[in-house]
């Protein structure tokens, strides 16, 4: 099974309300990395995607990823003129995870924006309230 979960405000958090745009300091929302290294031991493919564009933010969140050892999986990005139905569209996922972007509005959430034909098992999540409860098997 493939999962593609959003990064910022799902699973990483920024250390500092005053500056949320220093991804450097960004780190794991609760125990996000074992819940996602339990998934990938179960045999489920794991990628990531951002809202980053630019490619040093970019790096900064794969730099992220690794320094706090999330499985390893492809870290998804929009590119010029895409929106994120396009990426999750290319990436055809079974599961998508994605925090409710309650901070920037719920315009913004990916799931109501997807084709149905593509039949992806969307998991909406609070904003910062981390994955911890969702099931350990999936």
């Amino acid at each position: 099974m493939k999962i593609l979960i959003f990064t910022e405000g799902t699973i990483i958090i920024s250390s500092s309300k005053e500056k949320p745009r220093d991804y450097a300091s960004y780190f794991p929302v609760k125990d996000a990395v074992n819940k996602i290294i339990n998934w990938k031991n179960q045999g489920h493919e794991i990628s990531y995607i951002t809202s980053r564009k630019k490619r040093e933010e970019i790096e900064i969140i794969k730099n992220i990823l690794k320094k706090y050892n999330f499985p390893e999986g492809v870290l998804h990005y929009r590119e010029r003129g895409e929106e994120y139905k396009d990426v999750v569209a290319g990436v055809k996922p079974d599961i998508l995870i994605e925090d409710n972007c309650e901070s920037i509005g719920a315009e913004e959430i990916i799931a109501p924006k997807l084709d149905p034909a593509l039949k992806i098992t969307c998991i909406i999540i609070p904003e910062f309230g981390g994955i911890d409860h969702l099931p350990d098997v999936l």
